[in-house]
């Protein structure tokens, strides 16, 4: 049988390393770990995990492998530097239930420097937070899983089950680098996200999809003089009007839906990109715009998509230059759907325990209009994929926070947690030494 050790000593343990961990989230946080540039981080957390003495893997994400396989997302830029990292731990008795723990390295771009208060790139304390640009989304999360297990160690035990620590790539953009890590064989009895969505159990999440619209006009000077031309950027917004009239309609649907009907505003269609035009004096020639919307789980992403293609196309009938020259429509990153986490009582039991015995109160539960990586898990590997994080703010936003008190007490329910579902044994005395 697996061992079991006193709760408030696990608490303790992760207290006696937190100021270790937070050194490692702040050297983790000075990586500029942007889209494509993920692998010096990728490489810190590989030595992380070897000097824990954990095996590790690490390589380069293969496009072909994966491009088959439910829940891919279209690829949109070069996976050259796509690089996922997992380290294993096994047990010398597998007597407990086998877990990941899932995180991902990518962080979104800054926008203008001047904008932020510090260096998005240099992590600074303050009042109790943790400054910087993956501070929270989620770096921060990574150390909690790191940590949590690190924190067992200090006290001689380790999981009696298997236990994969995952470091991934893509997750804000298209989820590839956790359908890599199905593709190469990880799998386990239940999987952990500590995304900082707060620390209550997340029910429910959308699933989004990312497109690019390409719109001609036809370039004139300015003036008129000659003819009116017609203007790309005008015309693009037609377009984006009826898109936006749709996102009226797709959230009207809310009342059929048992997770989502009493959310504010669950599916946001986001203008996120927009350029055009090349000469001030000219009317534009091209217009590009690209644009996220959300889908309810359950939702057919076949049928979002022929219902955003038919409003394209019938904004475009309804104008007399769009008509003859309909704009392009591509998809260019995320393709997925949502996700309801279900059938995993005995791992939501075991997180409402970790929970409470830390937090001192019962948990939560919330649904949200995001994505994470657990609908992977979740809907095409048959493992329960529990969403669990610390309280960030303004993610992807300036000045990007994680609270850091919540780090910490989620990094003691991470710990109380895999001791319940994995079980413990003894390290080997040369381990401890």
């Amino acid at each position: 049988m697996p061992e079991r050790i006193a709760d408030e000593a696990i608490l303790r343990a992760v207290d006696d390393g937190f100021d270790c961990q937070l050194a490692f989230l702040a050297d983790l946080v000075r990586f500029p770990s942007q889209r494509g540039e993920e692998h010096a981080a990728q490489s810190f957390m590989a030595a992380a995990y070897e000097a824990n003495g954990y095996a590790v893997d690490m390589w380069r994400v293969d496009v072909d492998a994966i491009r088959d396989l439910p829940g891919f997302s279209p690829v949109a830029v070069s996976y050259d530097d796509a690089f996922n990292v997992v380290a294993t731990h096994t047990p010398k008795n597998a007597t407990g239930r086998s877990l990941i723990l899932n995180g991902h390295i990518d962080v979104v771009p800054t926008g203008p420097l001047d904008r932020w208060l510090r260096d998005p790139y240099d992590p600074a304390i303050e009042d109790g937070w943790m400054h910087g640009r993956g501070a929270g989304d989620m770096k921060a999360g990574l150390s909690a899983c790191l940590y949590a297990l690190a924190a067992l160690r200090g006290l001689g035990y380790q999981p009696a089950a298997k236990v994969f620590l995952q470091s991934v790539v893509e997750e804000e953009c298209t989820g590839n680098g956790a359908l890599a890590c199905l593709q190469r064989g990880y799998r386990a009895d239940a999987a952990f996200i500590p995304e900082p969505l707060e620390p209550r159990l997340m029910r429910a999440q959308v699933g989004p999809i990312w497109f690019r619209v390409e719109v001609d006009g036809d370039p004139q000077h300015a003036s008129g003089a000659f003819s009116a031309g017609a203007n790309a950027i005008e015309k693009a917004f037609l377009i984006i009007q009826a898109l936006k009239q749709l996102e009226i309609v797709w959230n009207a649907r809310k009342v059929d839906d048992k997770h989502f009907c009493d959310h504010p505003h669950p599916i946001r269609f986001n203008l996120g990109k927009i350029e055009g035009g090349e000469w001030t004096s000219s009317v534009p020639a091209r217009c590009v715009f690209e644009m996220r919307v959300a889908t309810y789980p359950g939702q057919k992403l076949e049928d979002a998509r022929a219902e955003l293609e038919a409003c394209i196309a019938d904004a475009a009938r309804a104008d007399p230059f769009l008509a003859n020259r309909p704009p392009r429509m591509t998809y260019n990153g995320f393709m997925a759907e949502g996700y309801v986490l279900e059938g995993a009582d005995e791992m939501e039991a075991v997180l409402r325990r970790s929970h409470t015995a830390v937090w001192g109160e019962p948990l939560t539960e919330h649904v949200t209009s995001a994505t994470t990586d657990a609908r992977f898990f979740g809907l095409y590997a048959d493992m329960p994929a529990i969403v669990y994080g610390p309280i960030c703010r303004m993610p992807h936003g300036y000045d990007e926070a994680v609270d850091l008190d919540s780090v910490r007490k989620v990094t003691q329910t991470i710990a109380l947690f895999i001791a319940d579902w994995c079980g413990l044994e003894p390290l080997d005395a040369e381990v401890r030494s």
